[in-house]
């Protein structure tokens, strides 16, 4: 019997599913806002047109993301959806001269999160997953592809400008701020459950594991290429890989 049709997954782990669906949604809509922010940001900062029209695009991929995520997670079972938000916080510290802002919140946001975001889309690619989810994860992995070479890009005429040495001691903050909930901590058993991965969700030491990979693998050889220091960032890995929370 194929266990690719949500009705026929445990309870439990159907749940899951759907829960990470919701989850997605969230993550996308505050995406969207925070997209906006930049891409008014980014003009205002004279940025190569090019760029403030990927950030303006970005935004709305973001919106059709979340409208996907939102089919699934009810597909899924989830009845109660969290409230659109109208508004997405603050991440750089308000210290900062309003360009190093932004330069944090691209970074952090596009070649920290948007990276981690495509490898983990790329993992879940699996072949024998439901044609619907496998549509899914094709379209947001298009996009976010995009939405990290924004960030990369706008690192580098950054860095062709001055300095960009400062952000060193800010990725740790970053890592925090996008590693989810006890992704170092050990999963429960249904949360390691093969099943999720077919449904779009990694079992949870895959999911540390991704997570670990693309930082190692990507991001940090693509900050030091720019000349920041990922010293504290390795350090923060190798700390809260080992406390195990």
């Amino acid at each position: 019997m194929s266990d690719t049709k949500p009705e026929l997954l445990p309870d439990l782990v159907r749940r899951l599913v759907a829960e990470a669906w919701t989850f997605r949604r969230q993550v996308e809509l505050d995406a969207e806002l925070r997209f906006v922010r930049l891409t008014e940001r980014l003009a205002g900062l004279g940025a190569p047109e090019p760029l403030v029209d990927l950030a303006r695009r970005a935004a709305e991929d973001e919106r059709r993301h979340a409208g996907m995520c939102e089919r699934l997670a009810r597909e899924y079972g989830q009845e109660a959806l969290p409230p659109v938000p109208v508004a997405v916080e603050e991440v750089a510290p308000p210290a900062l001269p309003l360009r190093e802002q932004v330069l944090y919140e691209v970074v952090a946001a596009c070649c920290i999160t948007e990276t981690e975001s495509t490898a983990v889309l790329t993992t879940l690619l699996v072949p024998d997953g439901p044609p619907r989810v496998r549509a899914v994860l094709r379209d947001i992995l298009r996009d976010e592809v995009a939405h990290s070479r924004l960030g990369w890009a706008w690192l580098s005429h950054e860095h062709e400008r001055g300095a960009v040495g400062f952000l060193s001691r800010h990725v740790p903050a970053m890592l925090e701020g996008t590693a989810a909930p006890n992704l170092f901590a050990p999963g429960r058993p249904e949360e390691e459950s093969p099943a999720l991965l077919k449904h779009g969700v990694l079992p949870h030491a895959r999911k540390r594991e991704t997570f670990v990979r693309a930082l190692r693998d990507v991001v940090f050889p693509g900050l030091e290429r720019f000349g920041v220091d990922t010293a504290p960032a390795r350090t923060w890995v190798e700390r809260r890989s080992a406390a195990g929370a």
